[in-house]
């Protein structure tokens, strides 16, 4: 994996980043500012990311925050790779913490056509490329300018039940209400450089490349990452109340490298234009396998799905993460025609945009990666520990 700066970060100098760090010393972590090639540690001032995302203004309080400096970006960096790193040395965490870790599901039309297909192959991925066939015979593929919820939307709802052809996924994809869900607990995603869980027992599964919103508790949108909705197609396919096992697993939920606050050079407008470039190499076969998501694609606006995971119905006192969903469409045939892509052990997968930088992880399986052990409760103790509390 490449961990250089100029591999992860965004190409815009004067982005305002924070991430997380682990500091051995400190046997916790620390909230940090990327100030050009240097780390700054504010966590005397913003004790968490939650604390931060909470301030009136988040990039003007980050600005301003004195702290401590934490030694280079590059070294950091460059020690984050479980396989290689020194534990007496800080390395990168993901850059939330406190805050739910949602995800919009069936947000994009060739992703909501995935799902559908899913359903109807129960799992079975050589089932799917008759089924897309069939799929795409009756729903058609460009559903682009379709509103979800509006007359016209409700109108084709009927048809398609009419014909016989109609599925849950096509309810949240183009009915009134998203779907929102659980992608991962609080303090349980992983960060760039971090190895990413595909449990061993799934044999079709793969990557989601995803912009993450931060969203403070109060609804407001501060700022942007990126975010690797790690997928069991296989587990879902097989039942959709199967998705909290297809989803929420060991190391299944990366979020990185940084987070990128809203300020006068980045806000939800240059979000809503972001193009997401995917790519997947395999270690062990040289298979690459390229995709990309265009934001300007999605069906539900940014906004909107970040007031419907929060609002008077459902609030989060800490904020929340939230995953915007994909349009990338993972067919590319790996080893069998017809049976589309499936990760392999030390796939290094790299979700980037200029706008950004990139995430770049490896694959594991999910009993391999490191376990998740540093919870809430570890948190507050080491952060009372320090006196920051």
């Amino acid at each position: 994996m490449d961990l250089s700066p100029s591999a992860v970060l965004p190409a815009d100098p004067k982005a305002l980043l924070f991430g997380r760090v682990w500091r051995p010393d400190l046997s916790g972590p620390s909230l940090v500012r990327v100030d050009g090639e240097r780390l700054t540690d504010v966590t005397a001032a913003f004790p968490t990311a939650r604390d931060l995302c909470e301030q009136t203004d988040p990039a003007a309080a980050l600005r301003g925050a004195e702290g401590e400096d934490l030694g280079t970006l590059a070294g950091v960096l460059a020690n984050t790779d479980p396989l290689t790193r020194d534990p007496a040395r800080p390395w990168l965490l993901s850059p939330i913490d406190l805050q739910a870790v949602k995800a919009a599901g069936v947000t994009f039309v060739t992703s909501m056509l995935e799902r559908v297909i899913e359903e109807r192959a129960r799992g079975n991925a050589d089932a799917a490329a008759g089924i897309r066939a069939q799929v795409r015979d009756l729903v058609g593929d460009d559903l682009r300018a379709l509103r979800p919820g509006s007359p016209e939307a409700m109108a084709l709802k009927q048809t398609l039940i009419e014909a016989g052809a109609w599925s849950q996924y096509l309810e949240v994809g183009i009915g009134p209400d998203a779907e929102i869900f659980t992608k991962a607990q609080p303090m349980a995603s992983v960060g760039a450089g971090a190895e990413i869980g595909v449990h061993p027992a799934s044999t079709w599964n793969n990557p989601e490349p995803e912009v993450v919103l931060i969203v403070g508790s109060n609804g407001g949108i501060v700022g942007a990452t990126l975010g690797n909705d790690v997928n069991l197609r296989d587990v879902e396919g097989r039942s959709a109340l199967l998705l909290g096992k297809a989803k929420d697993n060991n190391a299944a939920a990366a979020v990185g490298p940084f987070v990128r606050l809203f300020d006068e050079g980045f806000d939800l407008a240059a979000v809503e234009a972001l193009s997401i470039a995917l790519t997947v190499t395999g270690a062990e076969d040289g298979f690459v396998m390229e995709g990309r998501s265009e934001m300007a694609q999605i069906s539900r606006k940014p906004a909107d799905l970040a007031a419907q995971a929060i609002n008077a119905h459902h609030r989060y006192p800490d904020g929340l993460a939230l995953f915007l969903g994909t349009l990338f469409a993972p067919v590319q045939d790996r080893d069998e025609q017809g049976r589309g892509f499936t990760h392999k052990v030390g796939d290094v997968v790299r979700i980037g945009c200029a706008e950004l930088g990139t995430l770049v992880n490896r694959v594991a399986p999910t009993d391999r990666c490191e376990p998740w052990i540093f919870g809430t409760s570890a948190l507050m103790r080491n952060l009372a520990g320090r006196g920051l509390l």
